[in-house]
């Protein structure tokens, strides 16, 4: 693997853009009275993952970097508790739950990957 140019190259960002467009095209179908509510809380959680991780990779700070993966990792969790409400309220089948959450699950423990590797770099 070569070396990062630019937070482009970091597989947590590319992913976490799969994340939105996979947020996107599964409120689509989200009715018209949850665009202000759920959709657009859903699709705010979603873009603030790899909007955090390019902000905090162009610092060129570990431990302001190591901030920035924690403000992810709160993305995330919030993003898959809006999931599992928006499968409570039926907007969600069983199937497209699960794919979304294992796709937050696997960025969440990259994320925490890198933050934890991150923080040993600056002990």
């Amino acid at each position: 693997m070569g070396e990062i140019q630019s937070f482009k190259d970091l597989r947590i960002w590319q992913q976490g853009i799969e994340i939105v467009k996979i947020i996107y095209s599964m409120t689509k179908s989200f009715p018209k009275s949850e665009l202000f509510g759920l959709t657009g809380q859903m699709r705010r959680a979603s873009i603030s993952i790899p909007s955090n991780i390019a902000e905090g990779q162009i610092k060129y700070h570990s431990k302001e970097f190591s901030r920035y993966l924690n403000i992810v990792l709160g993305s995330c969790a919030e993003l898959e508790t809006l999931c599992l409400i928006s499968k409570e309220l039926g907007y969600f089948s069983p199937d497209q739950l699960s794919e979304i959450l294992k796709l937050i699950e696997i960025e969440s423990k990259q994320v925490n990957t890198l933050r934890v590797k991150l923080r040993e770099i600056n002990s």
